[in-house]
């Protein structure tokens, strides 16, 4: 039977550019495929700028500014990919307290590629192991984390289940995770 999302909501933070567009649109659909309902959150209102690797791509409109909301409404979160992307949500404080709020609450996260360097940024990597884009490794090893070279990698060492893949070869394995992850919801019993 396939994991259902049925009346959850899961966020998807991005910068205002910079994401690469398949890490956002292809979980984006898994979620929604499960009968979940995913918003966009970011930096600031209006559109966000996706790209295909360096080229320009579509833009999509922003539900949720994340300096105005919390982790309280949402179920999940989701950060996909790109290098520009969480390069530019590391430096913003409203999206680091965002996403480290999931981590506080005990609620499930999934990032691909360079996803997890808001994560690194947040100071919730340590005694986690993940996976990223291999570019990564170093600053997750820095910030405590163990970095390992897998399609997908689900870790339930924390206070919250985190699910993290390295490249959109393995989106498929990363929503697979994701939606069965989501699914089952916050952690009973969150360890500190």
């Amino acid at each position: 039977m396939a994991a259902t999302l049925q009346g959850k909501t899961v966020a998807f933070l991005v910068a205002p550019e910079g994401v690469e567009q398949i890490e956002l649109t292809s979980p984006w659909k898994a979620v929604q495929e499960a009968g979940g309902t995913p918003r966009l959150v970011s930096t600031r209102p209006g559109r966000v700028q996706a790209y295909h690797h360096l080229d320009k791509a579509d833009t999509f409109e922003v539900h949720d500014v994340a300096g105005e909301v919390s982790a309280g409404h949402y179920d999940a979160l989701v950060l996909p990919g790109g290098v520009a992307n969480p390069d530019i949500l590391r430096t913003d404080r409203d999206a680091v307290a965002f996403a480290k709020a999931f981590f506080d609450a005990g609620k499930p996260v999934a990032a691909i590629c360079h996803g997890p360097w808001t994560l690194v940024e947040a100071g919730v990597v340590r005694n986690r192991t993940l996976t990223s884009w291999p570019s990564l490794r170093t600053d997750i090893v820095n910030a405590g984390g163990n970095w390992v070279d897998e399609e997908v990698r689900i870790c339930t060492a924390g206070r919250n289940v985190l699910i993290t893949s390295r490249r959109p070869d393995d989106l498929r394995a990363f929503e697979g995770a994701l939606t069965t992850e989501f699914a089952k919801g916050p952690r009973a019993t969150a360890p500190a």
